[in-house]
């Protein structure tokens, strides 16, 4: 199998599954309910946007087939840390499990829980996720291991 990557674009509501030497996979996708801007903190329905990794994979979840992405990154924790939203320990917790390519703690102020799943694309509609058709769902699943460098563009 190539090694491939996933590169999401907020505004024009795509995703591309780049395998090297190929054609990028342009797919549709839905995002959260209020997608302009970086994710901040729980519940506030943001997709978040940067350089991630895909972190679980979930073959029966409530909307489909899911990938988790490694939501909050190190970059998260810091400015986080910075602003007072998180404590020294989830910004440690956070540091840690990505050093060691684990899915990150999602339970921080922060939020998490950020997966690419199935559902379809009929409008911004997640709390915060990537949502695309299923079928979709099943394409990224042959080629997305965990490990997938998944980039979220604004």
């Amino acid at each position: 199998m190539l090694e491939s990557r996933i590169i999401i674009k907020k505004a024009e509501r795509k995703l591309l599954l780049c395998s090297a030497g190929e054609e990028p996979l342009t797919f549709p996708i839905a995002l959260g309910k209020d997608p302009v801007g970086h994710k901040e903190r729980e519940g506030d329905n943001k997709t978040p946007e940067g350089t991630y990794y895909i972190c679980i994979r979930n073959e029966n979840s409530k909307f489909y087939r899911s990938l988790g992405i490694s939501y909050p990154n190190k970059a998260d924790a810091d400015a986080a840390l910075l602003m007072g939203s998180i404590t020294k320990e989830d910004h440690a917790n956070i540091h840690r499990a990505h050093e060691d390519g684990r899915h990150p703690p999602f339970d921080t102020p922060l939020g998490g829980s950020i997966f690419i799943h199935g559902g379809g694309t009929d409008g911004d509609w997640t709390a915060g996720c990537v949502a695309a058709a299923d079928a979709v769902m099943d394409v990224l699943f042959l080629h997305c291991p965990i490990g997938t460098p998944v980039t979220i563009l604004p």
